[in-house]
């Protein structure tokens, strides 16, 4: 690949990080969620809707600690976006439940995040998804090695 389209796709790369960023922002917390942060969103979508999750699990897919994740769950607490009850089984377990209005909140940013699938894979034949599926693995790879090289 010749250095121009790397240096292309690297500015490629950092100006869809922050578009992504920045429009999750404006399309994800509008003045009905005006309440809580981005970052509280994300939360949000890892408890989900499926079934009561507890702290530890929860903290895991977010990459944090569960000291960290009980200042931001106080808070979504407060705010009526969840609930949290001990487990009947083991005491020590705390299970995350969304509320009518944390369910609100989750299907509200899954929509934004569907509308951003659909929007890049719009004029993309099945080969083509396929490759782009593969090079986002390669950089989830990358990423979540901590950026060490892969061979």
């Amino acid at each position: 690949m010749a250095h121009s389209t790397k240096r292309s796709l690297n500015e490629l790369l950092v100006s869809l990080f922050n578009h992504v960023m920045d429009m999750e922002a404006k399309a994800v917390i509008t003045e009905e969620f005006s309440d809580i942060t981005n970052n509280d969103m994300h939360i949000i979508e890892a408890i989900g809707v499926e079934e009561p999750r507890n702290m530890s699990s929860i903290a895991h897919s977010l990459s944090v600690t569960v000291s960290t994740l009980t200042i931001n769950m106080n808070g979504l607490e407060k705010k009526g976006y969840i609930i949290r009850e001990r487990s009947q089984e083991d005491k020590r377990v705390v299970h995350v439940i969304l509320t009518p209005k944390g369910k609100k909140a989750f299907f509200h940013h899954r929509d934004f995040h569907k509308k951003m699938i659909k929007a890049i894979v719009r004029d993309l034949g099945e080969e083509e998804m396929e490759i782009l599926y593969k090079c986002l693995t390669n950089l989830n790879r990358f990423l979540e090695s901590g950026a060490e090289e892969q061979p």
